[in-house]
């Protein structure tokens, strides 16, 4: 059993409770940090506006006061079809991890499948990392990129953003989302430890679904039941030398409508280490 594995909570996991609640939780399970997000009222997970309304520097300093890291602010969907709106989407979100001291935003690739070759995919999203480096060096945080591992994907391997970060040498400013359930999604085999920001984890534990019908909605907590081998993608993590987070992104409602979030989130992390030698 690994008993130090540094655990954190995206927001989405417990979308009911409010930031400085979610705050809390995370202290309680002696988490290292948090992820918050820009987009739960869009999911219709909250009612609350970003920040739940408060000066993000006040939420910022209700977390370090509690000893937890603004590991990240996400997100900013659709980075790589750049645009001057989406320049200035991002530019919003940097303004706001500043604000907050938040570490890193995260940059979510277009997942409606527009009809690109590889090449002007390639070149799209270069144009776009291009773009934002200058953006996240002046601002002194990371930008994180998550690929996403459906067949509807304009990013689905890691690869591909490793090369895209390299062509516009950003190798200090970029990190990537290593996520257990996209990386299943996509068959990736490709693990980067030294560019990894951040690990996203959730499991499916529902039989019925095929890879390419798994939803997000199937995004639960991490147990024995698990079909994307959540475990063996963190164990290979730690084996290759990734030290970061390990955050909890489950967007099922059933983990949504759990009474103690402390009580189940505990168990997976209990199950999780027991899992990892």
């Amino acid at each position: 059993m690994r008993t130090s594995i540094p655990f954190a909570l995206n927001h989405v996991t417990a979308p009911r409770l409010t930031c400085r609640q979610f705050i809390d939780l995370a202290a309680e399970l002696n988490c290292v940090g948090v992820e918050l997000r820009n987009d739960l009222a869009d999911k219709r997970l909250s009612h609350r506006p970003f920040f739940d309304g408060e000066d993000p520097a006040e939420i910022g300093a209700y977390a370090r006061g509690k000893d937890i890291r603004l590991l990240g602010l996400s997100e900013v969907y659709g980075f790589n079809d750049w645009s001057p709106e989406m320049a200035k989407r991002v530019r919003t979100l940097i303004a706001q991890a500043v604000r907050s001291g938040a570490e890193s935003i995260s940059l979510i690739p277009r997942n409606d499948g527009p009809a690109h070759s590889p090449a002007e995919r390639a070149g799209h999203l270069r144009t776009a990392l291009a773009a934002i480096l200058p953006m996240v060096a002046e601002a002194g945080i990371i930008g994180l990129i998550e690929p996403l591992g459906s067949s509807t994907s304009s990013l689905r391997y890691k690869r591909e953003a490793v090369e895209a970060i390299e062509a516009v040498g950003g190798e200090r400013c970029f990190r990537l989302v290593h996520d257990t359930f996209h990386h299943h999604l996509a068959g990736d085999a490709d693990y980067f430890p030294e560019y990894t920001g951040i690990v996203h984890v959730s499991g499916v534990a529902d039989p019925e679904p095929t890879v390419d019908d798994m939803r997000d909605d199937h995004r639960m907590l991490v147990d024995e039941r698990d079909r994307l081998g959540s475990a063996v993608q963190i164990e290979e993590l730690i084996r290759l030398g990734y030290n970061g987070a390990f955050s909890i992104e489950a967007f099922s409602p059933q983990v949504h409508a759990v009474t103690d979030p402390a009580g189940r989130l505990g168990q997976s992390f209990d199950h999780i280490r027991s899992a990892i030698p």
